[in-house]
This record gives structure tokens, C-alpha cells and sequence, in this order.
């Protein structure tokens, strides 16, 4: 019997892992994709946000500013991008100054370090292309971007070198509570291909939680998906901005952000629309014409150089707040359900949390030989000559190029497919490396990462897949004559 079974291997459920990986504890996660980070901790848009948002007293707020603090120290220790840029959430009309005051006391009261607002003057020295309809903002130095596939990565390798298994490509069928012959409960979880018993269960299904919950427990769950659509920009107008801008609330419309990335690039949106469905990450020319239009507001001049755009989906619980703890009919299955925004920045600490939850249940002894680092593929872009001199030294890989868009080579990409928890598709070496993500999209580099897939991974080529389950690129060959 396994002591502890996480369904789903996003950043909440990695970070979980992570945490627990501590503990003497027998622990397996449950993920039905291919890899890690597969569903809504792929597509966001990456912020640490400072906790001024939430209402005070929900476990969003508690959460996000726990989470904001940790993140600094695992971001070293767990050697993954992360930038505190700082954020600036504007006014764009005189009658908004009342809502900026309104959030700054709101985060006052979360404790968020450091708020204060800023006139019009002082916010044109801080983003000289900020709009000129910007009357004031309210200034949160402890926000920041952050890498969400390296942070994701980061959590399951460390949880792995400390003993977590790693399940993939495994489908979580039905989870039925049970009782032992002196009256423990305990859980039978059956997957695609199995059944594993199991005395805890953490329920980190994402847009899927409730409907695992609700196998368990009588106090039901209802999870809507919400698709966020945005606009990903070159690196040339990366520097538009240096903080993150929000906009606050008008009549019109929510608004969009507009943010650099922690690699360079300009990001804006998310809209914030209804889903067809718990897998409909699609985009439409609507909503990113609103995502541009929006975002538009924010800055002088939004440049029109989209190299992507992508959708993500976002678990909202109904009640608003994420839904964290122990289900109150159901001993030992634990929720970490309703995780939108700001999920990301929250994750360090609802993984300590949980963690601390399973550790009062079961009583676990702390390992003595727990890794609490981890060191992530060395970049070339990002290193020193000397430091390119070395590897390359240790290793000709590194100096041969294959994406040329963000300057990653043979080195990073083996590296990524032979670490622990390594890339076995395509988009597995993407987010490890970003071998194309670039201005090409993977138009150059695509065709020099799949043999190097299939030689690591024993593979033909034509069994290389694009994200797993059967999305292969090549099918046959082509004719020797015409």
C-alpha cells in the first residue's frame, strides 16, 4: 500500500511532491499526459504576484504571500528564472483612485511588504511608455516572472532524486474510499492500467478536481474551467516595459496585463472567457484582438510582433477561493482544488502546507539524506565566455547550435532528455531548454531535435512525438522517385 498518491503533476501537485519528499514516505504522482506541467502550469503567463489582490482572510491571500517569499530562496536553490521586476497596477482614469486605494489597503491587510501608490510624474519615470491616460498606480515591489515550466520541472526532478515515482501517461479512472479490517480508512485509486492502494490521496487534478472529489466525498465540488487567451512577442519588444502592468478594473472590462518575461519577451493578456470544456485550450480572433486591444491601453504604443498565441485553462471553484484541507466526509483524502490565479505563486506554499498535513496524519520520520537542491540545464545564451569555454571543454555538444532563436545547443537538449524526469517529446525538450520558442516557432531547430530524441530515447524517428499520445510529426517516407 502506498502511503501518499497525488493525482496530477502540475506545479501545485510537483510542488507537493517536493515538500514530501522529505519524509520517509512511499509517494507516487499520477499524471494522465505525457510529462510534467502539462495542463494550466504551461499556459499562464508566468507573474508572482504579491498578494494585494485577494480578499483578506481567504486562503488565496494567506497562500499567494506565502508563496511570493518562498519562491525567492527555491528559485536558487532549485536553480530556476525568476525575476522580481516589481508590478504597477494602473489607473487609467481619475474615477480609479479610489480602487487603487482600495488595494492597497487590501494588501496592507494580506501583509504584502512594501506598498505604496505612485503619481503620474514618478510612474512615467519608472515606465517611460507607460499611457499617458495613466493617472496614478499602485507600486508592489515584490512582484515578479518567473519560468512556470522550469519552476514545475524544478519541483518533480528534486521530488525524484529524493525518492517520489513518477507515473506518466496514466489516467486516473475512479478513486473509491475503503476500510481495513480495524476500521482505517484508505483509498483504492484505479488508473488506465492499474489499481494502487493507497492510505492518503491528494487531489491536484486541476480542472479535473471535483470530479475526483466528488467520487469521495457527499459536500460536492463544482470546478468551471476558464480559458485565458494571450499574445506572446518578440524579444525585440521585450524591453517595451520593466515591470509588470496591470490594469484596474473599469466598466469596460477587466483589462489585460502587459509584462516582460523572465526570458525577454513581451507579454500580454489573459481574457478571461467561458471554456467548451475541460480540454479547450483553443484561440480565436476575437479574443486575442481583445487581448491586444486591451493591452493597448496600458502602454503608448503595443508592438505588433506576435510570435505565438496560446490558451490556458484555469479551475474556478465556485465559491472563489482555492479549496484546501482534508474533505470533512472523507479521512485522509486531501484537496488542493479551485487553484487559479494566483496558483502559481501560491504553490511553494500549499505544498508545505499539505505536506505538514500528511506529516500530523501519518507521522513520518524526516529523511537525514534529503536533497534540497537541484542544479538545472546549463544555458549558452546565459553563460560567461569562461563559462562557455568550460562546458564546451567538457563537452563539444554545447557548441553545436541547433535552435538558433534562443541559442540552445546539442549539449542542453541531450542534457534535458537524459536528466532525471527527462524530456521523451518534443515539447519536453521545449520547455526544458526552449529550443523553439523563438521567432521561428521551431521552424529551423525542429528538424535537428527529433534524431537527437530518437537516438537518447531508442526510438525511430517516425515514433517521435510532438506532446505524447500519438501526435507524431512523421508518417512513412517520401519516394525516391517522382
Amino acid at each position: 500500500m502506498k502511503d501518499v498518491t497525488i493525482i496530477g503533476a502540475g506545479v501545485v501537485g510537483c510542488a507537493i511532491a517536493r515538500e514530501l519528499s522529505r519524509y520517509d514516505l512511499d509517494v507516487v504522482v499520477l499524471e494522465k499526459e505525457t510529462d510534467v506541467c502539462e495542463g494550466t502550469s504551461k499556459a499562464n503567463s508566468g507573474i508572482v504576484h504579491s498578494g494585494y489582490d485577494a480578499k483578506p482572510g481567504t486562503l488565496k491571500a494567506r497562500f499567494n504571500v506565502e508563496g511570493n517569499r518562498l519562491i525567492h530562496d527555491l528559485s536558487r536553490k532549485l536553480d530556476f528564472p525568476f525575476k522580481e521586476n516589481g508590478s504597477l497596477i494602473l489607473a487609467l482614469e481619475e474615477e480609479g483612485r479610489a480602487g487603487i486605494e482600495e488595494l492597497l489597503e487590501r494588501g496592507n491587510k494580506n501583509g504584502v511588504p512594501g506598498l505604496r501608490i505612485v503619481e503620474k510624474e514618478e510612474l512615467r519615470q519608472m515606465e517611460p511608455n507607460v499611457s499617458e491616460n495613466a493617472v496614478c498606480a499602485l507600486y508592489a515591489p515584490t512582484g515578479g516572472v518567473v519560468c512556470p515550466f522550469n519552476m514545475t520541472i524544478a519541483f518533480a526532478e528534486n521530488a525524484a532524486d529524493n525518492g517520489v515515482v513518477f507515473s506518466f501517461d496514466t489516467e486516473v479512472k475512479s478513486v473509491e474510499k475503503k476500510t481495513d479490517e480495524n476500521g482505517a480508512v484508505y483509498y483504492t485509486v484505479k488508473t488506465s492500467d492499474s489499481s494502487i492502494d493507497t492510505r492518503i490521496v491528494v487531489n491536484a487534478a486541476g480542472v479535473y478536481s471535483d470530479v475526483f472529489h466528488n467520487m469521495v466525498s457527499g459536500k460536492k465540488l463544482s470546478i468551471t474551467p476558464r480559458k485565458g487567451q494571450y499574445c506572446l512577442m518578440d524579444k525585440n519588444a521585450g524591453s517595451l516595459v520593466s515591470h509588470t502592468l496591470f490594469q484596474l478594473p473599469t466598466k469596460a472590462g477587466k483589462g489585460v496585463l502587459v509584462t516582460p518575461t523572465v526570458h525577454g519577451n513581451l507579454m500580454c493578456g489573459p481574457t478571461a472567457d467561458p471554456a467548451d470544456g475541460p480540454e479547450d485550450t483553443s484561440t480565436t480572433d476575437e479574443g486575442l484582438n481583445t487581448v491586444l486591444s486591451r493591452g493597448a491601453l496600458s502602454v503608448t504604443s503595443l508592438p505588433r510582433m506576435t510570435i505565438t498565441s496560446f490558451a490556458g485553462l484555469r479551475a474556478h471553484e465556485e465559491g472563489g477561493d482555492f479549496v484546501i484541507g482534508e474533505a470533512e466526509d472523507a479521512p485522509g483524502f486531501i484537496d488542493a482544488a479551485g487553484i487559479e490565479s494566483p496558483g502559481l505563486t501560491a504553490a511553494p506554499a500549499i505544498g508545505v502546507h499539505i505536506a505538514g498535513l500528511v506529516k500530523d496524519m501519518l507521522k513520518p520520520s524526516e529523511k537525514k539524506d534529503f536533497i534540497s537542491t537541484r542544479k538545472g540545464i546549463p544555458s549558452i545564451a546565459l553563460a560567461t565566455d569562461e563559462e562557455r569555454a568550460a562546458l564546451i571543454k567538457e563537452d563539444p555538444a554545447y557548441s553545436k547550435v541547433v535552435c538558433r532563436c534562443e541559442l540552445v545547443t546539442e549539449g542542453e537538449i541531450r542534457n534535458a532528455i537524459t536528466r532525471t524526469l527527462g524530456a521523451t517529446t518534443v515539447d519536453g525538450v521545449k520547455r526544458r531548454t526552449r529550443a523553439g520558442m523563438g521567432r521561428c516557432q521551431a521552424g529551423f531547430c525542429l528538424a535537428r531535435t527529433i534524431p537527437i530524441l530518437a537516438e537518447l530515447l531508442g526510438k525511430s524517428e517516425e515514433e517521435i512525438e510532438k506532446s505524447g499520445h500519438g501526435s507524431y510529426y512523421l508518417d512513412g517516407e517520401i519516394k525516391d522517385s517522382f
